[in-house]
């Protein structure tokens, strides 16, 4: 999840690409879930047929780069544990593990996994009863750094350390492996034979990473020794050290390395914070790095002015010929005072402005490249407690907000795709997705306002009078260091003020955001960073893996009903009851209920990256507010977001990622199961933050896990995520947007989109070389001839095709 973080890490299946974990199965009412999922509009396979945005990764073939060098690649931070399975891996060691070690799969430009040919010859399913079994046969070139072959033994250490039976393992999760029964030697050590005690659709998301079994050998190896080192790999790459005082990972090319030689002979992880990453990039210490919105914007407007001459047109040195014509004079007027006011004010320019040139001369050395990233970002409601415990509550919100153009908002400036996500399962281009937000209904301020009107809320109602009392102060808030205000009480009263006095410049709305900006105020940049979701995901990746089975008959006796309401396009109570009539016109007052207001809590983060959370969230605000919902929002710090606010439940709406899964039936599960009261009377809520489940929603993701049919297994998440739309908890918006800065002679890397990076194709360009060739399936650039030596490049693979049948 991005900007996520949490009490605990949700269990995951650690890859080169990280993604969430969960597992399960059942089936009642299905034919209900089956006329939601109709709801979709357009067809499956249209909607699946290619992602929304190209990766942008300046393909090339192998024979146009060059051979040695070394790259220097930004990370956030060093990772704290080398081992993926930990409850604290997070990207870096993704990117490590990536490089060094073997993935059985990995994902290609369109989200599959795909089988890896350097480590697996052939994986198919051999026997499906009495027990599912799996035969994987290894490529017999595989070798560990230490001339051991890749071999049984390293998959039957890694399930006995997953499986959950060992509680002296540390693990993140064991979805999956907990599947497992037995696993054997084949007819040699090169064939891994693995019977599963239940149907396990997700089998290809397993030993994906690999580890020796030197590591998930003992506790103490996979606890501690595997934190800090791994003196076994396997990949294109070794680790060569790790200096802690410099933040540097060093990788070198692997000398056992079977498969294609790696371009790079070296290849640096840098610790480089967010907040120093466009000096680094000036100093030129990264040639690879992930950027913010304003970084992006220089980069681009460093490579649009290369070689153009006279002053900038942007920067501190860029005034409009009102500003110049003011500056001259005021310098040359009578008020000594004020010219020399100007006068010096104006000589700090000129020298903030030469400073800003020739950090944008340094800057023409890179080039942005950018697509969407594999995560999209949710509106999140708190279904426990409050105005929003109520279903019709919250799918008022859903249907009042218009995704659209939030979409726009974030993606529009920067020249990307600008379309809300339409699944919480699988983004555009993967083979699962399906727009399903049909089953909750379209943006339609008239019916949001029918369905607050059926919940009891009404305009203009009575307001109890609060005694006034000094709210305690939430953890983490910073609302009075910042200055943040909540709309109640006397500004309530003001707002109200100005919209019966009413004016010809002002429609008499009280819009959230807009109304207290001041003329000249900075807008804030409109994106959701990284450095905020790699945060959050870090923190979310926290949770532990507790799957537990919940019966369906308490949702059987809804069945027939959903069957019918599905009919007109939505789920029951998506729609207000027929004859409830909405609202003529705008809100007179408050909505109120019980003498008391509708006003929902927005909790924002307000570290780095929190201002175009920010700016999100004043649209939503003002979207709610036409239909009579005022918000009070808090800016909380980075470290407590999760930990007080979201986790905890403290919270109405918040805004935060989920990072997309090729593996949806495992790794969404524990996201929407429903919560479980536990002995002492908190719920368990794995990682469904909303708190808005069913045991509906549960079966499917049980049902759809054990379902070793493919296209069932699809067809089963596709109506999950229906009923996950119908309970209105999370509101996907849009897909975030991934922006990296890289040497203009860099290829094979960039905005990777879904796909795992090659390691081994990673390089500096030939001179005279240009990036161009065509990337295929895998997204890997065609290359018509071979490195001596060196086999050519495999065609990929279709999922299809990895796996038999009989």
């Amino acid at each position: 999840m991005s900007h996520d973080g949490a009490t605990s890490r949700p269990a995951r299946r650690p890859a080169r690409r990280p993604v969430l974990r969960s597992a399960a199965f059942l089936v009642s009412g299905a034919l209900a879930v089956t006329a939601l999922a109709g709801c979709s509009s357009d067809d499956d396979q249209a909607e699946s047929s290619s992602p929304a945005a190209a990766q942008d990764i300046a393909p090339a073939a192998r024979g146009d780069i060059a051979d040695g060098g070394t790259l220097r690649w930004a990370l956030d931070a060093l990772p704290g544990t080398l081992n993926s399975f930990q409850a604290d891996a997070d990207a870096g060691t993704s990117r490590v593990a990536g490089a060094v070690l073997p993935s059985m799969y990995r994902l290609d430009n369109q989200g599959r996994a795909v089988r890896d040919p350097d480590f697996l010859e052939k994986a198919e399913v051999i026997q499906r009863e009495p027990k599912q079994v799996v035969l994987y046969k290894l490529n017999q070139q595989a070798v560990w750094s230490d001339g051991r072959e890749i071999g049984a033994a390293d998959f039957a250490a890694q399930w006995r350390a997953l499986s959950g039976k060992n509680s002296a393992y540390w693990t993140a999760h064991n979805a999956g492996y907990d599947r497992i029964e037995k696993i054997e030697r084949g007819k040699n050590n090169l064939e891994v034979r693995v019977t599963f005690a239940k149907p396990y659709a997700d089998w290809r998301s397993l030993f994906s990473p690999l580890y020796p079994k030197e590591v998930m050998g003992t506790p103490d190896a996979f606890n501690e020794e595997a934190r800090r080192t791994l003196k076994v790999t396997a990949g294109p790459f070794s680790i060569k050290g790790i200096d802690r005082g410099a933040k540097d990972i060093t990788l070198v090319r692997n000398p056992r390395w079977w498969g294609r030689q790696a371009k790079l002979e070296q290849l640096v992880l840098r610790a480089v914070p967010r907040e120093d990453r466009a000096d680094a990039l000036v100093a030129g210490k990264v040639d690879l790095a992930a950027v913010d919105p304003e970084e992006a914007s220089r980069i681009t407007l460093a490579d649009r002015d290369k070689g153009a001459s006279g002053p900038l047109a942007h920067g501190p040195g860029a005034l409009t010929p009102a500003q110049a014509m003011r500056s001259w004079a005021v310098a040359h007027g009578e008020d000594e005072d004020a010219a020399d006011a100007e006068l010096d004010a104006r000589a700090k320019t000129r020298k903030a402005a030469g400073k800003y040139e020739k950090e944008q001369s340094r800057l023409e050395g890179y080039v942005l490249r950018k697509s969407l990233e594999p995560a999209f970002t949710q509106l999140a409601l708190n279904g426990s407690v409050g105005p929003l415990a109520d279903e019709r509550v919250r799918r008022a919100v859903a249907r009042a907000i218009d995704r659209k153009k939030l979409a726009e908002v974030v993606l529009k400036p920067l020249g990307l795709p600008a379309n809300p996500v339409g699944s919480h399962l699988a983004l555009a281009g993967q083979q699962a997705y399906a727009d399903s937000s049909g089953a909750l209904g379209s943006q339609d301020t008239n019916e949001a306002r029918a369905l607050l009107a059926d919940a009891g809320w009404v305009s203009g109602g009575p307001l109890k009078k609060e005694t006034a009392t000094t709210k305690p102060k939430t953890a983490g808030s910073e609302a009075d260091s910042e200055g943040e205000k909540s709309r109640t009480g006397a500004e309530d009263k003001k707002a109200e003020d100005k919209k019966r006095a009413g004016s010809d410049s002002d429609d008499g709305t009280y819009i959230v955001g807009e109304s207290d900006q001041k003329p000249g105020d900075r807008q804030p940049p409109l994106l959701d960073p990284g450095r905020t979701a790699a945060y959050q995901y870090a923190a979310l990746l926290r949770q532990a893996d507790a799957r537990k089975l919940r019966g369906a008959d308490k949702e059987r006796k809804h069945a027939d009903q959903y069957a019918k309401e599905a009919a007109r396009g939505g789920a029951p109570g998506a729609y207000a009851p027929k004859g409830t009539a909405a609202p003529a016109g705008a809100p007179a007052g408050p909505l109120a209920k019980d003498g008391k207001p509708l006003t929902l809590r927005f909790v924002l983060p307000s570290g780095p990256g929190s201002d175009s959370l920010r700016a999100v969230a004043d649209r939503i605000s003002q979207m709610l507010e036409k239909i009579g919902i005022r918000t009070e929002t808090s800016k909380v710090t980075d470290a407590s977001y999760f930990k007080d606010h979201i986790a905890s439940g403290q919270y109405d709406m918040a805004l935060y990622s989920w990072p997309a899964s090729a593996f949806p039936a495992t790794d969404a599960r524990p996201i929407y199961a429903k919560p479980v009261p536990a002995a002492d009377g908190t719920l368990t809520v794995e990682q469904n933050y909303t708190r808005v489940g069913t045991d509906h929603i549960d079966q499917l993701f049980d049902q759809a896990i054990g379902e070793l049919d493919e296209g069932e297994e699809r067809s089963l998440v596709k109506q999950a995520d229906a009923r996950i739309w119908a309970a209105a908890g999370s509101i996907p918006l849009y897909q975030r947007p991934e922006l990296v800065a890289a040497r203009r002679n860099i290829a094979n890397a960039g905005a990777f989109g879904f796909q795992t990076p090659d390691y081994e194709d990673i390089g500096f360009l030939k001179a005279g070389a240009r990036p161009g060739a065509e990337p295929n399936a895998s997204g890997k650039a065609h290359s018509s001839a071979s490195p001596a030596g060196k086999s050519s490049e495999e065609p990929s693979e279709k999922p299809s095709e990895e796996t038999s049948d009989e």
